[in-house]
């Protein structure tokens, strides 16, 4: 499992969050062609170790910066093996702990504060974004050994203009015992 050129590649995937629009919503990564959960015989199973995720958030008309008079605010987050699918803003209920360090699912996560937001307007303002609160490292990457990735949001104040919320992850794939297979299995059990 290492870290360098030789091995680690990227995957990226998007989600418009429609403006206007309260709830959440995901957009899934299909993994399957990378991930092989069965160790048979003398081979070992294969998962995919995420090293790095770096996120984006941009006004989803003509790839400009996030206007500075947007007054929303989201969580967002990347959940292993979650498989909900393709879900428009609205479509997704607010699910607890969903971005919270205690869900065993989660591979990163953080929130987005609009500049007009009235947390970014606080008398002790936040940083708008990034605003990272979990995240893998290069030292220990979270193995992800489910056939998906979902990329969900959970809107708390209404954007007032389509956003593409978009991530990249630095990824390799991993052999990996069947002790620690089995592990990571039960872990990453929905």
């Amino acid at each position: 499992m290492a870290y360098n050129i030789k091995d680690v590649f990227y995957l990226s995937t998007s989600a418009t969050i429609d403006s206007g629009t309260a709830n959440g919503g995901s957009a899934q990564l299909d993994l399957s062609a990378y991930i092989d959960p069965i160790a048979r015989g003398r081979t070992k199973g294969t998962g995919l170790a995420v090293y790095k995720v770096h996120w984006h958030v941009m006004d989803d008309d003509k790839s400009e910066p996030i206007d500075d008079a947007e007054v929303g605010v989201f969580s967002f987050g990347l959940q292993a093996g979650a498989g909900l699918g393709d879900i428009a803003t609205g479509g997704m209920v607010a699910v607890d702990d969903a971005y919270s360090a205690t869900n065993a699912l989660l591979v990163s996560s953080g929130q987005f504060y609009g500049p007009k937001s009235q947390i970014a307007n606080a008398s002790t303002p936040v940083n708008m974004f990034p605003n990272i609160t979990i995240d893998p490292s290069t030292e220990v990457p979270y193995v992800i050994v489910r056939d998906n990735v979902c990329l969900t949001y959970q809107v708390s104040e209404n954007m007032t203009s389509d956003t593409l919320l978009s991530c990249r992850l630095e990824v390799a794939q991993v052999s990996l015992d069947q002790a620690t297979l089995n592990q990571l299995l039960r872990t990453q059990t929905v």
